[in-house]
């Protein structure tokens, strides 16, 4: 049963179980924070996912010998719940001395658990280490890098009265910056990322699009839910026609947070990772 984030088991002592145990899953509803912008959960305003990367997973193979793996996790974020990130991690853990016949096994038990969690269909990758290439997978952000802008910056609590458009230019353009940082909804620990906007509709001020996203820096909310509030910002404050806000935050106790939101049908999710990740 979904609960409130203070009841879950961030900022506390946690026993560390390595036998495999899915009660560790904590679900949090998302429509009470999606209700503070306007989002209703019936009719949301854009499809995406939130995609997960596992780097410290592994189980016993029936011969108790270890094995390590990588794993892709994707949560839709049409899914009534997300699921609270040190429950996710503890929840891993707890298969570290379990033994499972394949990898097989192991995801499809993964995709069964994350789901009931999430309350809709969650889809999961496991790749053995041995089988994994090199670094080919990361990669660079499309579009123009906002970072090197030369702004004053007075606001670090997310401002969306800072955003402005020109409406008499309609344009269509991809712009990212490496700022990007919120906090833990109840910790308030740092989460750091790398943001993108790729839009299409009246041409948003590159100055105050930055100090909009710099304004996120002391900002406490999950990062599937800045990610919503960039969104809905950037709809609402500017107009945007053709709208995807994606971020890649850096990973935490092994696992990195990715959520994608857009409005576009021909949107896919990228999850390649950056230098950082």
């Amino acid at each position: 049963m979904a609960t409130t984030p203070e009841a879950s088991p961030l900022g506390k002592t946690s026993a560390y179980i390595d036998h495999y145990d899915a009660g560790l899953l904590f679900p949090i509803e998302r429509q009470e924070k999606r209700d503070e912008i306007g989002v209703d959960g019936r009719a949301l305003p854009f499809q995406g996912v939130d995609v997960w990367n596992a780097y410290e997973l592994s189980w016993l193979n029936p011969r108790g010998k270890p094995v390590v793996a990588m794993g892709e996790v994707f949560i839709p974020a049409n899914s009534p719940c997300l699921i609270e990130s040190k429950s996710f991690k503890l929840y891993l853990n707890s298969l570290n001395q379990t033994r499972f016949d394949s990898v097989r096994a192991v995801a499809a038990v993964l995709e069964r658990d994350l789901s009931a969690a999430a309350g809709a269909s969650v889809r999961v990758t496991l790749v053995p280490l041995s089988q994994m290439g090199h670094s080919a997978d990361i990669t660079t952000l499309a579009g123009d890098c906002l970072d090197e802008l030369d702004i004053e910056v007075t606001h670090y609590q997310a401002r969306p009265e800072l955003l402005q458009a020109d409406v008499t230019q309609e344009v269509d353009e991809v712009l990212n910056s490496h700022l990007l940082k919120s906090n833990c909804l109840v910790t308030g620990q740092p989460d750091w990322g790398s943001v993108v906007i790729d839009y299409s509709g009246p041409r948003i001020d590159r100055d105050a699009l930055l100090k909009y996203l710099i304004s996120f820096r002391q900002h406490n909310e999950f990062h599937e839910q800045c990610v919503e509030r960039i969104f809905q910002d950037l709809s609402q404050q500017c107009g945007c026609k053709r709208l995807t806000v994606y971020a890649r935050y850096v990973r935490r106790g092994g696992l990195d947070i990715n959520p994608y939101r857009s409005n576009d049908e021909a949107f896919v999710a990228d999850n390649r990772r950056l230098v950082r990740q």
